[in-house]
């Protein structure tokens, strides 16, 4: 049995320090951007709201704008921040952002899409 878990030990040690363990040369900036796209997107997740209100008014109009643009942004608002804090909790596992465009300031004029 010592030999089983010493045989063991050692494979593990080999299967740790060789090449293949070693992360790619984007690993870190991926995740690194993943975490802080994370954050931006749960502090400023809230910035939905007036944008949505602001871009509902200019396609239909003021009535539109405080009704449906007022839903439509805390449902943005909502989504934005849970995705944020996903991101922000899974940044090991570098993907590619889920919320177009990446920041809320990013392009204010296009509404949100994921």
């Amino acid at each position: 049995m010592r030999k089983i878990v010493q045989l063991s030990l050692a494979l593990s040690c080999l299967f740790l320090f060789s090449s293949q363990a070693v992360a790619g040369p984007g690993y870190i900036s991926n995740s690194g951007e993943k975490f802080v796209n994370g954050i931006a997107n749960v502090t400023t997740g809230v910035i939905e709201l007036p944008k949505n209100i602001i871009l509902t008014t200019q396609n239909d109009g003021i009535a539109h704008g405080v009704t449906v643009g007022i839903v439509t942004g805390v449902m943005h608002t909502v989504a934005r921040t849970i995705i944020g804090a996903l991101d922000v909790v899974t940044f090991m596992v570098p993907t590619q952002p889920s919320i177009r465009p990446n920041y809320v300031w990013e392009d204010f004029s296009t509404e949100t899409s994921y």
